[in-house]
Formats: structure tokens, sequence, C-alpha cells
């Protein structure tokens, strides 16, 4: 028996569920592909580590701007990267209340390996993911969703490689 998939047939009205599924299906997708290339992290970390290798130090406000996510989820986010050894914290000279967060010497070896071997290839693996969309949001959805559940990133990844 198929079931309706609600959430999609909503349209606009569960949009913000929709997106956070579908940024759900990216996470773990890119998740699976980063552990295939020898990558223990959560893939939730990339993004601030890129940040902070774009933009240099920051504080933990910065850092949920440069992200977009809010402070107590950078924060979270932070204990592990700290607890890895991929982040330092210090306090900023021109204010002593102020934390800094930069990148250890492991997390800079971290992001350019990430660079070398992962990042190229699930931007490319989501790119194609994303070819065709074309038109409706509703309809570009459903069918960047389609795409992923056809054929997850580590399977595009795959046979981009062979």
């Amino acid at each position: 028996m198929d079931i309706e998939d609600v959430v999609r047939e909503l349209g606009h009205l569960s949009l913000g569920t929709r997106l956070k599924r579908i940024g759900e299906t990216l996470q773990a997708q890119t998740q699976e592909v980063l552990a295939a290339r020898g990558f223990e992290q959560p893939a939730a970390w990339f993004p601030l580590l890129a940040a902070l290798d774009r933009l240099g130090a920051l504080s933990v406000g910065e850092l949920s701007q440069a992200v977009g996510v809010s402070q107590p989820v950078v924060t979270r986010s932070l204990r592990g990267l700290e607890d890895d050894g991929l982040v330092e914290s210090g306090t900023a000279e021109e204010d002593r209340r102020v934390r800094r967060i930069a990148l250890s010497r492991k997390g800079r070896g971290l992001v350019q390996r990430s660079k070398d071997r992962a990042w190229p290839v699930i931007e490319a693996a989501v790119a194609e993911a994303c070819i065709g969309l074309r038109g409706d949001l509703l309809a570009q959805l459903a069918a960047l969703e389609d795409a992923l559940a056809e054929q997850p990133l580590a399977e595009r990844v795959r046979r981009q490689q062979a």
C-alpha cells in the first residue's frame, strides 16, 4: 500500500517541513560520503570549519551569523569541535568578554583534506541532483527529493569517480 506523502501534497502550507526534510536527507547522505572517504566528524561541523577557514578567528555570534544558524546550535557544535581538538578558543584582545574561535593545527589539516578529498565530490553530486530543477519551487523540491531518493549522493559520487 502506497501511503500519500502528506507534506508534499500540502504544498506551500508545509514548505518549512519540506525544506527541513530535504536538509536532513542531504546531511545524512553527505555524512555517508564523508564516512566513505575516511571522515568521522559530523557533516554539520563542516560549515563551521569552512567558515573559520575562510574568515579566520570569529566570535560565537560571528560564526553563528556566518553559517546562518542560532548561537545555541553553534555553541553545541563547538563543544564537539573543541573536544576533537579541531578548534581553539581564547578571549578577544579588544574585549575580554568575547570568546574567539579559531581552527587548530589539526582543524586546518582536516579542512585541507576535506577540500582535497570530499568537498568537491559532494558539491558535484549535489549539483548533479539539482540539474533539471526549473519552474515552480514546489515542483523543484519534489524533483530534488525524487533525485536524492532515486540516486543518493554516495551513488552519484561513485558513478562520477568510475
